[in-house]
C-alpha cells in the first residue's frame, strides 16, 4: 500500500499523558556509556472477550521488538505475567508487575470492527508511581498494522527516555547483487526494521547515494547513464522521477536543506571540486567555495545556518564548517588519520564522520567545533553514516575484504547508538550499501 493512503488511514487519538514530565519516575540517559535496559511488560492487545486476538499479538511483538532493538529496553516474557491484562480499561494490579522488575506495563486491545477497521486502544502505565502516562484509542485500515505499532513504540519510547523515537521511519539504500565486476545496484526502500521491502529502480543505470528529505517523502540520488552521473529526485510514494539534470564529476548525490527547498552538492568543473547550492524553486545554483583543492561531501546544520564539508586544501582529507553562504571556514577535525563524509546531526549537538587510519574505516562522532572525539564503529571499510531524525542512532554500511580470487566483498547495513553500544546488523534481501534515513512519518 502506498506510504500516502497507509497514513491517511491511520487515526490514532493521543491523549496527554496525567503526570507532567518533571514527575515521571523513569528517564533514561542514553548520552553517556552504556545503559541497563528497562524491564517492561508488553501485553498482547486483547479483543471484547478479554483474550488477546491475533492482530493484538502482532501487534505487541512488533512494539517488543522496536523497543528491544534499541538496546535501552528489556521486554520481560509473557510466559512470566502473573494475571494477563484482559481490558486497557481495567487498572492494573501493580503488585502482580513489581515482582517481575517491570518499570512500565503497556496494556491495549485491538480487534476488526463489522466495517473491516482496526480498532486500538492503550494505556502505557508507571509501574513504580502507578500512574498512567500515556494512553491512545484510534482506527486505522489492517494494512497499516505494522506502521501503527511503530507508532506507538514511538510513544513508549519518548516517555522513557524523553527523546522523539524513531521506529516509524524508513531506510532507503542501495541494493547490491552480481560479481563484484560487474554489479547491480538499485533503490531499494523498507521499515526501519526490515520489513515492507521494495525496490524502486530496476537496476539497469547504476546508482549511488540516496538522501531522503527532511520534509517530504522524496529522495534525491546519482543515477548513471552512459558513465554520466544525473540527479534524479523520487517521490516514493508515486514512484515518479525528475531528473534535475547531468553534473559531470559528481561522486555523491546532493544533501536536501532542513527546509527541503534546497540542495548542497559537490561538483567538479574545469579540474576544480567546489561545493555549490541549487534553490529547487528556481533551479538556480550559486558556487559556495572556491578553492584549487577537493571540497566535497556537504552537509547542512538542523537550521541551515552552517555546513560541515570534507576538504583536502590541508593536504589531506579533513573535516571543516563554513557559514551557509561559504564564508568563516575554519577546520575542526585534527586527529590523526584522514576524515571524510561528515553528516550533521538532527538535534545539532554532534557530526558523524568516516576516519580511515592505518588501513582501518571507523565510524566517528565529534562535536561541532571537532572536541570529544569517539569512534563507534570499525572494519575493512565502514562508510555512509546516516542519523536516525532523534539523532541518537546511526545507521551505515560495512563492506568485508576481497579475498584472492577476487570473491568475498559483501556488504551489509548496520545501526549503532551514539555511545558505541549495541551495534546491530539489518538484514537485506542482497547486498547493501549507502543507507539515508527518513524522518518520522506523518
Amino acid at each position: 500500500m502506498a506510504v500516502l493512503a497507509m497514513m491517511a488511514q491511520i487515526v490514532l487519538l493521543l491523549v496527554p499523558s496525567l503526570v507532567p514530565a518533571a514527575q515521571a519516575q523513569l528517564r533514561i540517559e542514553i548520552t553517556e556509556g552504556q545503559v541497563a535496559p528497562t524491564p517492561i511488560a508488553i501485553a498482547d492487545f486483547t479483543g471484547l472477550d478479554g483474550t488477546p486476538t491475533d492482530e493484538g499479538r502482532q501487534i505487541a511483538t512488533i512494539i517488543s521488538n522496536d523497543l528491544l532493538s534499541s538496546g535501552l529496553f528489556e521486554p520481560i516474557d509473557t510466559a512470566a505475567f502473573i494475571a494477563p491484562p484482559t481490558s486497557p480499561k481495567i487498572k492494573p494490579n501493580f503488585a502482580n508487575w513489581s515482582p517481575l522488575g517491570a518499570k512500565g506495563l503497556l496494556v491495549g486491545s485491538a480487534q476488526v470492527d463489522s466495517e473491516g477497521k482496526l480498532q486500538i486502544e492503550f494505556v502505557l502505565w508507571d509501574v513504580v508511581t502507578g500512574r498512567n502516562l500515556t494512553t491512545g484509542e484510534g482506527s486505522a485500515d489492517p494494512n497499516s498494522l505494522r506502521q501503527l505499532s511503530h507508532k506507538i513504540a514511538d510513544l513508549v519510547y519518548e516517555e522513557f527516555t524523553g527523546d522523539s523515537g524513531y521506529f516509524d521511519t524508513q531506510i532507503v539504500y542501495v541494493s547490491e547483487s552480481g560479481a563484484q565486476t560487474s554489479r547491480i545496484k538499485r533503490l531499494a526502500i523498507m521499515d526501519q526494521d526490515g520489513h515492507n521491502h521494495k525496490y524502486l529502480t530496476s537496476g539497469l543505470d547504476l546508482v549511488l547515494t540516496p538522501r531522503f528529505s527532511p520534509t517530504t517523502q522524496e529522495i534525491a540520488y546519482l543515477n548513471y547513464f552512459n558513465d554520466e552521473p544525473n540527479v534524479y529526485i523520487q517521490d516514493i510514494r508515486t514512484g515518479r522521477s525528475e531528473r534535475l539534470g547531468s553534473f559531470p564529476g559528481m561522486t555523491f548525490a546532493p544533501r536536501f536543506g532542513p527546509r527541503g527547498d534546497k540542495l548542497i552538492m559537490s561538483w567538479a568543473q574545469d579540474g576544480l571540486t567546489n561545493i555549490y547550492e541549487m534553490d529547487l524553486r528556481t533551479q538556480e545554483i550559486a558556487q559556495l567555495t572556491k578553492s584549487s583543492a577537493i571540497d566535497t561531501a556537504p552537509s547542512y546544520s538542523p537550521d541551515g545556518g552552517q555546513i560541515v564539508f570534507e576538504s583536502d586544501r590541508a593536504g589531506r582529507q579533513q573535516i571543516y564548517v563554513m557559514d551557509a553562504n561559504g564564508r568563516n571556514v575554519r577546520r575542526i577535525s585534527y586527529g590523526e588519520g584522514r576524515y571524510a563524509t561528515p553528516v550533521w546531526s538532527p538535534r545539532g549537538d554532534i557530526i558523524a564522520f568516516t576516519k580511515m587510519l592505518r588501513g582501518t574505516f571507523y565510524i566517528g562522532i565529534m562535536n561541532v567545533d571537532g572536541t570529544g572525539e569517539r569512534l563507534l564503529a570499525e572494519g575493512f571499510l565502514v562508510e555512509g553514516p546516516t542519523w536516525a531524525p532523534n539523532g541518537r542512532v546511526l545507521m551505515y554500511f560495512k563492506q568485508d575484504r576481497y579475498d584472492a580470487q577476487g570473491g568475498g566483498g559483501a556488504s551489509a547495513l548496520y545501526r549503532v547508538d551514539i555511545t558505541g553500544f549495541n551495534e546491530r546488523r539489518i538484514i537485506t534481501p542482497a547486498d547493501a550499501s549507502d543507507p539515508a534515513w527518513s524522518p518520522l512519518r506523518r
